[in-house]
């Protein structure tokens, strides 16, 4: 065990590969920060089944110069790339997680599709039967979203945007896992996968983040967003939200379907 101080994470009875996916996932930033000047991430100094070992960072304030930063590397980060839409990070074998929950991974090469219908398929359906089963999205709520998922299934570009490449994401990018230090914006705590880069910052203002703006203006400073993605922000809020839905309850789930009638 090092000297310096460090922060463990633990989950009693974690499955098998839990922690080693988290750590492939922050692995697979780490790649994009020291190679391509994405934003740095925590650096596992052990990884075990039922914990993850992490050095404790120092506390910094946030400021707008840092955010600027933060928007300038994150836009790097995505850049970075991924092989196809759901893709796994680089050496993970098997599905990830976000939060407790499974993250459905695309692991065949040849199964790639367009962001819509990766979107519909893998992010939105398996949370919406999960929320829907437990009781936190009605049947009418229900059906709303699966009229969005048909509509991303198409490919409609009122949803989906021009085509993009597949972005190398964070994936669980509130402002929970953004940690400010004295050096600047550090990340932790990833559901990294191949995604659209519109969907991390989706996440950043879903439940608020200090300087948002100046995050987003340093990241379309360099990496300027396609015409449109602010009335795409909660179509890409859907699948968090529905996460919640299954973890938090009726709520969440409320708000899903609020968001998807707007587009559906």
């Amino acid at each position: 065990m090092p000297d310096a101080p460090v922060f463990t994470k633990r989950r009693a009875a974690a499955p098998r590969g839990f922690f080693a996916a988290e750590a492939s996932g922050l692995a697979w930033l780490d790649e994009a920060a020291r190679e391509h000047g994405g934003v740095p991430v925590v650096r596992p100094l052990e990884v075990h089944r039922d914990r993850l070992v992490l050095p404790l960072l120092g506390q910094g304030r946030p400021a707008v110069a840092a955010a600027h930063t933060f928007g300038r590397r994150l836009a790097a980060t995505h850049a970075a790339g991924a092989d196809r839409f759901g893709a796994p990070p680089a050496g993970l074998t098997g599905d990830g997680w976000i939060g407790p929950l499974e993250l459905p991974h695309v692991h065949d090469p040849e199964g790639g599709t367009g962001w819509g219908p990766f979107y519909a398929t893998h992010r939105l359906a398996p949370y919406v039967r999960a929320a829907r089963d437990a009781g936190a999205l009605t049947p009418d709520g229900a059906r709303a979203i699966d009229r969005v998922c048909s509509r991303l299934a198409a490919g409609d570009p009122v949803l989906c945007g021009p085509p993009e490449p597949p972005a190398r994401l964070h994936g669980d990018l509130w402002s929970g896992n953004v940690l400010w230090t004295p050096s600047g914006v550090v990340l932790v705590d990833p559901a990294a996968h191949g995604g659209h880069r519109e969907t991390d910052l989706a996440m950043l203002a879903l439940f608020g983040l200090p300087h948002l703006d100046a995050v987003l203006a340093g990241y379309d400073g360099v990496a300027p967003l396609a015409a449109g993605w602010q009335e795409r922000v909660p179509l890409h809020q859907l699948h968090p939200l529905l996460v919640h839905a299954v973890l938090f309850g009726s709520s969440f789930g409320a708000q899903a379907a609020a968001v998807a009638r707007r587009f559906g």
